[in-house]
C-alpha cells in the first residue's frame, strides 16, 4: 500500500522535518558512458536493523538506519561497457530462511535483479553471495528467454523481485521498439534456497506461433504478493513492437494486463486487460495496489498510463467499480488491425483529448505552431492509432501513472498517485524510408526518438508535443498529485506537482511515487525541480518542502528506530528525464535528531 503506520511526524509538526543524516553511494564516481541514462530510483527497505538499497549500477548497500553509516556494500560487477536500455535498479527484496539458526550464513537473504539479466542471492548479514543459490549465488535469466542476437543489454531486471514463502519471483525489463523478436517476457519463480526453477508463466504464449515470434509482453515493474490467498499480481507490458501490431493481430492477451497467478504454482487464476492490442506503449507500469474494499472484499487497484484506475475483486478479477467497453478510433494504416473497443473506468485521472483549440504556448506564435501541428495530424482523443501523417497521443507514453504507482491510506480510504499530463506525437515510417528519415531534421528531435521495429513494415518516430519555445503544447499543469476516494471513485483533491517555470505552479513531468503515513501526510518528490514535498492527506495543501541536492526520481519510505520516525529518499536524478544527477540518500527526522 506504500503506507507507513509511523505517526510521530504529523501535519502539525512536519515543518520541523530536517536531515538527520546523508549517505553518498559513490555512484557519480563510476566511469561509464551509461551515466547518461542512469536513474537513482531505489526505495530502501528496512530488514533486521539494516537499511538496504541499490545504486543505478546494481551495487547493494547496507546502512545503519539510525546513523546512515555503511555496514557493507556488494558489487555484482556488471559490465558497464555494454549499452543497456535502462540503467536503474528500484531495490532489493528479502527473505528469512527459518530452517537456519540466527547468526548462520544466508539465514537472511537478499535478492537482486541486475542490468545484465542475473538474479542474485546475498547474505543479508555480510553482503556475500549465497553460493548454493544457482551458480555461486546467481541465476542467469537470459537462458531459455528466446533472446535474439545483437543486443544483450536489452534484456534486464530493473525492479525488485517478489517473495512468496520459499519462492523468489521475477519478471524482466525488455527494450522497446528495436525489433519484433525481443525475447520472451516470461515470469519465473525460483527456489529461494537453491535457485532451481520452480515454475514459468508466459504472458503471451500465442507469440510462439507468430512469424517472426513476437517478444515482450513482459513484467518490468514491481509485482505484488497476496500471501494470504496464495496470489502474485503481475503487471504486464505491451508486446513488441509498441506502435505497430500488424504481426500480432488480435487483442494480444495477456499483454497490457494485470494477471493473478497462484503464487505457489504459477497457474493463471484471472486476468484483466487494460488495453487491447496496444499501439501506444501503454504498459501497466504501476505496481498493483492491494487494498480492502469498503465491504471487506480483498481488492486490487490498477493504475495505468492512460490515467484510468480499475478497482477489481482481488480473488476473481471482477470490477468493483464500473468498467465500460467503448468504441475507439480505428487505423488507416495498411496491414494494421486495431481492436474496435477499449475498457474505460469510472476513474480517469488525466485529460484524454487534445485538439487544435486546446493548443497553448507562452507566445501566440507557440500556440499557433502547436495548433497547426495538431490540425495536420490525427487527433481524435485517447486511443487514436498511430498513422503515417502523425498522431497526437494523449496521454503520452509516460503517463497517466508510471512506475511510481500509488499509495493508499486505509484510515481515510484515499489513494494518492502522481500523474503526468503530457501529449505525445507519433508517426509511422514505411520501412523503405526509415534510414533516410533518421538523417533528416525532425520536430522536437531533442525530445524525440526513433524505433526501428524491424522487420515490421513500419518503423516509428515519437516525441513529446513541444512548441518552438520548448514548453509543452498543452496548458499546465504538466504533472500533478491526486487523491481519490476509492469507495466512490471521486477525486478529493488535485495539486500541481513541481514546476518547470520558477515561481509558477506549472507542475512537471515526474517519475517516482508517493508514500502516505498515519500522520496524515503524503510525501513525494519525483518532479523535475528536485523538491521533496509533503501534502496534507485530506486537503492536498503543501505543508513542507525541502530542496534536494539532485533529482528525487524515487519513491520515499519511512521507518521508526528508537521511537524516532525517519523519512528517507534517494536523490540521484534521472538521465533520461534530464534532472540533476547525484548519489545522495537522505534521512529526515524532526529537528534533524537521530534516534537515542
Amino acid at each position: 500500500m506504500r503506507y507507513s503506520t509511523a505517526a510521530e511526524v504529523t501535519r502539525e509538526n512536519v515543518s520541523r522535518l530536517a536531515p538527520a543524516w546523508t549517505y553518498r553511494t559513490g555512484a557519480l564516481d563510476v566511469k561509464t558512458d551509461m551515466v547518461r541514462k542512469a536513474a537513482f530510483e531505489s526505495t530502501p527497505i528496512l530488514v533486521e536493523n539494516r537499511l538496504l538499497l541499490t545504486t543505478p549500477y546494481d551495487h547493494v548497500v547496507a546502512l545503519d538506519p539510525a546513523r546512515g553509516t555503511r555496514l557493507w556494500e556488494y558489487d555484482p560487477r556488471v559490465n558497464l561497457g555494454r549499452e543497456y536500455s535502462e540503467v536503474t535498479s528500484r531495490g532489493v527484496s528479502s527473505w528469512v530462511d527459518r530452517t537456519i539458526s540466527k547468526g548462520r550464513p544466508c539465514r537472511l537473504r537478499l535478492y537482486l535483479g541486475t542490468l545484465d539479466g542475473r538474479l542474485i542471492s546475498l547474505d543479508g548479514e555480510t553482503g556475500r553471495p549465497c553460493a548454493a543459490f544457482g551458480a555461486d549465488g546467481a541465476v542467469d535469466l537470459t537462458r531459455d528467454a528466446g533472446l535474439p542476437a545483437g543486443w544483450p543489454g536489452g534484456y534486464q531486471v530493473t525492479s525488485a523481485p517478489a517473495v512468496y514463502r520459499d519462492l523468489v519471483i521475477t519478471g524482466t525489463s525488455i527494450a522497446d521498439n528495436w525489433r519484433v523478436s525481443t525475447g520472451r517476457g516470461i515470469v519465473r519463480a525460483f527456489d529461494a534456497r537453491t535457485g532451481k526453477l520452480r515454475w514459468t508463466w508466459d504472458p503471451i504464449p500465442w507469440a510462439r506461433g507468430t512469424t517472426p515470434p513476437t517478444g515482450a509482453g513482459n513484467a518490468w515493474s514491481t509485482l505484488s504478493v497476496d500471501a494470504e490467498h496464495d496470489l502474485v499480481l503481475i503487471p504486464t507490458s505491451s508486446p513488441a513492437p509498441d506502435y505497430f501490431g500488424g504481426l500480432r493481430k488480435g487483442d494480444d492477451r495477456w499483454a497490457n494486463a494485470v494477471v493473478a497467478l497462484r503464487a505457489s504454482t504459477g497457474r493463471l487464476v484471472w486476468g484483466f486487460q487494460v488495453v487491447h492490442h496496444d499501439l501506444w506503449d501503454y504498459d501497466v507500469a504501476a505496481q498493483p495496489t492491494l487494498v480492502t474494499w469498503k465491504d471487506g472484499t480483498p481488492a486490487v487497484v490498477i493504475n495505468t498510463k492512460m490515467g484510468h484506475v480499475f478497482v477489481l475483486d482481488r480473488l476473481t478479477g471482477k470490477p468493483l467499480l464500473p468498467v465500460e467497453e467503448r468504441p475507439v478510433p480505428q487505423t488507416d494504416v495498411p496491414g494494421e488491425a486495431t481492436w474496435p473497443t477499449q475498457p474505460f473506468s469510472t476513474i480517469s485521472l488525466v485529460p484524454e483529448r487534445f485538439g487544435p483549440e486546446d493548443a497553448w504556448g507562452p507566445t501566440p506564435a507557440d500556440s499557433a505552431w502547436c495548433a497547426d501541428k495538431v490540425r495536420a495530424s490525427r487527433s481524435e482523443g485517447i486511443f487514436t492509432p498511430p498513422s503515417l501523417r502523425g498522431t497526437v497521443v494523449t496521454p503520452a507514453n509516460i503517463g497517466g501513472v508510471n512506475w511510481g504507482g500509488a499509495a493508499y491510506d486505509p484510515q481515510r480510504g484515499l489513494m494518492f498517485a502522481n500523474t503526468n499530463r503530457l501529449v505525445a506525437w507519433v508517426r509511422l515510417i514505411p520501412r523503405a524510408e526509415y534510414e533516410a528519415e533518421t538523417h533528416k531534421d525532425q520536430d522536437n528531435r531533442i525530445y524525440g526518438e526513433f524505433g526501428n521495429q524491424e522487420p515490421a513494415a513500419y518503423a516509428m518516430y515519437r516525441t513529446f508535443l513541444v512548441s518552438p519555445g520548448k514548453v509543452p503544447c498543452n496548458r499546465p499543469p504538466w504533472g500533478a498529485t491526486v487523491a481519490v476516494d476509492l469507495s466512490t471513485g471521486k477525486k478529493v483533491w488535485e495539486v500541481p506537482l513541481g514546476t518547470m517555470v520558477p515561481g509558477k505552479q506549472t507542475g512537471s513531468p515526474n517519475l517516482g511515487g508517493p508514500m502516505a503515513t498515519a500522520g496524515g501526510l503524503v510525501f513525494t518528490s519525483a518532479s523535475m525541480d528536485a523538491v521533496f514535498r509533503a501534502f496534507d492527506a485530506e486537503t492536498g495543501k503543501e505543508v513542507w518542502t525541502y530542496q534536494l541536492p539532485a533529482g528525487g526520481q524515487a519513491t520515499p519510505m519511512s521507518y521508526t528506530v528508537g521511537g524516532r520516525q525517519y523519512v528517507v529518499i534517494a536523490a540521484g536524478g534521472h538521465g533520461k528525464l534530464g534532472t540533476k544527477q547525484g548519489d545522495y540518500v537522505i534521512a529526515f527526522t524532526l529537528d534533524g535528531r537521530p534516534s537515542p
